[in-house]
């Protein structure tokens, strides 16, 4: 239980050490906002060029990884979609948006830093494994599934299938994230070694992107709170604290991944929705209470979710 508490509080307390800063007007809500965005664009991709390039994939096919992880994905984002349009009468869009509060993970600002500090390298190599797939899977789904919801709900005609993907691959391909995954695939493929200063400054930046991301995060949920359908969020906070790391457990265990993979998909699943699920709703101008309301919850009770699947994992 020490080891649980050494790895996992900390994670939180930075969380809220951001939080505060912010509270207290010791720093302003932008300087966060600017800590994110050098994180997401800077720190975050080359700490998974590093950890592309310089990795060991003897543990043999991603294949299993991404089926156990988008198996427990695909259970909670149709219970968090069903959950609102069947208990809470809402339409398609907003269980769209349910879906994803659900399963949407934060995955790169805290589950990188709960998988390397409690998991170590292989579960870091795990972790990236997962990331090459995970934004573009989510936000194709997530986008695809909204604006089939839009035209049903409105009657409007939506964009075509080929002019929205099209955007969604645009997009993707300026991700910061996808560009130092590809960048560090490209670098074990020709054996290219890092070393010199070159090693030392990559390092020294991967170095920061945990504390970093922690603390621009809880920067961040100030201007989320409860801001309303506190019911549903309720279940989604539920759905995504619990069912989805136990659905990705259970994939786990039928596919027979390693100790390791096993660990850093399901403490991934357990961390707080990120804040992509805020990102859909401002897009699309729906949900914004329920997307704020899941973030704020599951962040707060984190702490004690993340744990209890940590004792019971390492």
């Amino acid at each position: 239980m020490s080891d649980v508490f050494l790895n996992v509080v900390p994670i939180f307390v930075l969380i809220l050490l951001g939080w505060l800063i912010v509270r207290m007007n010791y720093l302003k809500a932008a300087v966060g906002d600017g800590l994110g965005d050098f994180v997401f664009r800077v720190a975050v991709p080359v700490l998974l060029f590093r950890t592309i390039a310089e990795a060991d994939f003897r543990d043999g096919s991603p294949w299993p990884l991404w089926v156990a992880y988008f198996s427990g994905v695909a259970v909670t984002w149709t219970l968090g979609h069903l959950a609102a349009t069947l208990f809470f009468k809402k339409d398609a869009r907003v269980g769209v948006l349910a879906g994803v509060s659900s399963a949407f993970a934060n995955t790169v600002f805290i589950g990188l830093p709960l998988v390397s500090s409690s998991v170590g390298e292989e579960g870091v190599v795990a972790l990236s494994i997962l990331l090459s797939v995970h934004l573009p899977v989510m936000m194709i789904t997530g986008t695809i599934l909204m604006e089939r919801a839009e035209r049903k709900t409105s009657g409007k005609p939506g964009q075509s299938p080929l002019r929205l993907l099209k955007g969604i691959l645009r997009n993707l391909v300026r991700n910061p994230l996808v560009i130092g995954l590809v960048l560090g695939a490209l670098f074990h493929l020709i054996g290219v070694p890092l070393g010199g200063p070159v090693k030392i400054v990559v390092d020294q930046l991967a170095g920061v992107a945990a504390p970093a991301a922690l603390i621009s995060i809880g920067m961040a949920l100030d201007k989320y709170g409860l801001a309303g359908n506190t019911g549903l969020a309720s279940i989604t906070s539920a759905l995504k604290l619990i069912v989805l790391p136990a659905a990705v457990y259970g994939a786990c265990q039928l596919l027979g991944l390693n100790s390791h993979w096993t660990a850093a998909l399901v403490l991934t699943s357990s961390v707080p929705t990120g804040v992509n699920a805020w990102l859909i709703a401002n897009h699309f101008n729906v949900g914004h209470g329920l997307a704020s309301s899941t973030i704020t919850l599951t962040t707060a009770l984190g702490v004690v979710s993340v744990s209890a699947w940590a004792y019971l994992l390492l």
